[in-house]
């Protein structure tokens, strides 16, 4: 491709592509690099013809222009497919704060309540570390009386979130409009997971929100742990079978990680790494409680049940 250092047309056509998409991969980008370097280069320009290098470099220059404006271009790996996402993040101010300038008082309320059910609630817990929701516990929490009721610091108790509440209704169109803007993603069994894109611009948030480091009482210890390979947050991947231990992998970690190791140990504890234990909605999936309840009720039963369930399910 044109090897040009200087700034032109071609990059603020990328920023203002990516300004609208807000995240792109490599398979996505070579389509809507092909076609910029085509009008650039005044000739064809195939997707397949596009390099990684070409999306590194048109990243590395987008950021340069975007630095005044307090944005950047990060990336970080799919928890699942591995894949890179490069997702444009505001680095001045957390998500949630620019989500207010949209979204309304009541749907904020609902979002921190979905946020606290997923990491400070029923889905993650010392014996159960799911931090996901089905669809039907979103929609229980769409008045501020089904939120998830968070101890502070001074022994009061509250409610996440300061609104009225929305219908369940509004509740269920809130979470596909979360999805298709970027913020969640739903699996096939019907949980939905922060995305890529969500947690490179929710980190420090989720960090500050959910690791009380002087709350010494608090046998859990830090609701967002990182992975001891790659040192991102983990949602979805595997815990040390030692409920104690707080390493974490990432499933597509653990290969590379242990392949470097002499042995399948917990590189912490010690104790022999089966990877049976699971951290994301396999947590949940993989307990017998789980499946006997799928197969008594034909693949219906969704909702609180299901989280408490696989809980106990961990406890015995």
């Amino acid at each position: 491709m044109d090897d040009s250092s200087s700034y032109n047309d071609s990059n603020r056509a990328f920023v203002q592509a990516f300004l609208a998409r807000g995240t792109l991969t490599y398979e996505t980008s070579k389509p809507l690099l092909a076609s910029i370097f085509t009008v650039h280069e005044g000739r064809e320009i195939l997707p397949n013809d596009i390099t990684e290098a070409d999306l590194r470099s048109y990243v590395s220059a987008a950021n340069l222009a975007l630095s005044p404006l307090d944005l950047e271009i990060r990336s970080t790996f799919h928890q699942s497919s591995r894949e890179r996402v490069y997702a444009l993040v505001n680095t001045s101010s957390d998500a949630l704060t620019q989500m207010a300038t949209t979204y309304s008082v009541e749907e904020m309320g609902f979002v921190k309540r979905v946020l606290d059910w997923m990491f400070d609630g029923p889905a993650n817990t010392r014996r159960l570390e799911a931090m996901c929701i089905s669809g039907t516990e979103a929609v229980n929490l769409a008045k501020v009386a089904g939120g998830v009721r968070r101890e502070t610091q001074n022994g009061n108790t509250q409610v996440g979130g300061g609104s009225q509440g929305l219908s369940m209704r509004d509740a269920e169109g809130m979470m596909g409009r979360l999805v298709e803007e970027g913020w969640f993603e739903k699996s096939g069994k019907g949980f939905y997971n922060l995305t890529p894109r969500a947690l490179m611009e929710l980190r420090g948030w989720l960090v500050e929100s959910y690791n009380d480091l002087e709350d010494e009482s608090d046998d859990r210890g830090d609701r967002i742990k990182f992975c001891q390979a790659c040192k991102e947050i983990v949602t979805v991947g595997q815990r040390c079978p030692k409920r104690e231990c707080p390493c974490r992998l990432h499933d597509i970690c653990t290969a590379n990680f242990f392949r470097m190791q002499r042995n399948r140990n917990c590189p912490i504890c010690k104790v022999e790494w089966d990877g049976k234990h699971f951290v994301g909605e396999k947590a949940i999936t993989t307990s017998e409680r789980y499946l006997q309840g799928k197969r008594r009720s034909g693949g219906s039963r969704r909702g609180r049940q299901e989280v408490e369930e696989a809980d106990e399910n961990e406890e015995a």
